[in-house]
């Protein structure tokens, strides 16, 4: 009797921690591109889609390269940090377990990702939607054996879910001639298809327990640097925002039309009239500068990334742009304030104080550039 008691006892302990003893915090999964890749590439030792050389990740942290493409924050870092939520590390770094996983959720955004299996192949190295949630899966099966079934379920349904993709389905597919589905689709056709797949992931990660889920929509993609500079005039090739313009339009009917799914809070994040508007007018949102990368390789363009030997504009505060494809910190900040007040996103219930903003280095407007072009 006394042995069937400590077999109980010891069951109980064992299996109590998994079924009913995890105060499990609210964390994030971030499903993306390069604008919220938090260092997955820089482990994808064969991809072309890089942030790993200085200047990139310069006006956080230490100021080295951490795997963002950028020079500060993402977008999903800061409305993180103004909810209260932890930043999830990328699923990559060597430093992940089950333990982090429960302290901070995960990030398996990829530069070079797309809602398409097929978009970005020439970098090699990326993962897909598609094989974020693969991921994903194999996250929840780790999970479920460090603390149950039950308290895993838990766990995921009160997480909250970003998917922010989209982009190099048009820039790095279907706007170039060397990918298949340029000659294979037309605009409406390829819209179509690009919707369905995403329909298709999105009721995928609901069955899974994404209960909490935000859907970034494009910004005006024609007027990234890159796509300017290979315009013959230099200003916003019209066609590639007319497409951005349209997926937003058929991403948010998506997003309507999964409303019926049970016990979901699915949201569409559009801030493609403010960046336009920030484009259009810089001035007026205190930036000087919104048609050409803060990182550049001198003069010659387009420098496609940025590298050690690139020339940095004087004060970074003041560019939209960090380099030809991605927004500076400054300009991330103004695009998630703009989607925390169309949200209306309240900080989680963390039973604490929200996560602190990042250290960010000297101020751009003060410390000198490390590579001055010749006209400073």
């Amino acid at each position: 009797m006394k042995l069937n008691l400590a077999l109980v006892i010891v069951v109980t302990t064992i299996l109590g921690n998994g079924i009913e003893g995890c105060h499990c915090k609210i964390v994030q999964f971030i499903f993306g591109d390069s604008l919220s890749d938090v260092g997955n590439n820089k482990y994808l030792s064969r991809s072309l889609a890089q942030a790993s050389l200085p200047w990139y990740g310069i006006d956080i942290g230490n100021g080295l390269p951490n795997g963002r493409f950028t020079n500060g924050r993402t977008v999903a870092d800061i409305i993180g940090d103004k909810m209260g939520l932890p930043r999830p590390p990328a699923f990559l770094d060597p430093s992940l377990s089950e333990e982090v996983i429960l302290e901070s959720g995960v990030s398996y955004a990829s530069g070079g990702g797309g809602i398409l299996n097929e978009t970005g192949a020439y970098f090699i190295q990326r993962f897909s939607l598609d094989k974020q949630i693969e991921l994903f899966q194999g996250t929840q099966k780790l999970i479920r054996g460090k603390i149950g079934k039950r308290a895993a379920e838990k766990f995921f349904q009160e997480a909250r879910y970003v998917v922010a993709l989209g982009s190099n389905d048009f820039i790095n597919n279907y706007l170039m001639p060397v990918y298949s589905d340029s000659w294979t689709y037309n605009d409406e056709t390829f819209m179509d298809y690009l919707i369905g797949t995403l329909q298709r992931q999105l009721k995928l990660l609901h069955s899974l327990g994404a209960r909490q889920l935000v859907v970034f929509g494009l910004g005006p993609m024609g007027c990234i640097p890159l796509q300017r500079v290979l315009s013959t005039t230099g200003n916003c090739r019209e066609k590639a925002n007319r497409l951005a313009l349209s997926f937003n339009k058929a991403a948010s009917k998506l997003i309507d039309d999964l409303k019926h799914l049970p016990d979901s809070s699915y949201k569409f994040g559009d801030a493609y009239d403010v960046v336009y508007n920030v484009i259009s007018n810089p001035i007026k949102y205190g930036f000087q500068n919104a048609d050409s990368p803060c990182c550049s390789f001198w003069n010659i363009r387009p420098a496609l990334t940025c590298v050690p030997a690139s020339s940095l504009c004087k004060d970074r505060s003041k560019y939209v742009f960090w380099d030809e494809y991605h927004p500076t910190d400054s300009a991330n900040e103004l695009i998630a304030n703009e989607l925390i007040k169309k949200f209306g996103l309240l900080s989680a219930d963390q039973g604490g104080a929200p996560s602190p903003a990042p250290a960010i280095a000297p101020s751009p407007s003060l410390s000198p550039s490390p590579s001055p072009s010749p006209d400073d």
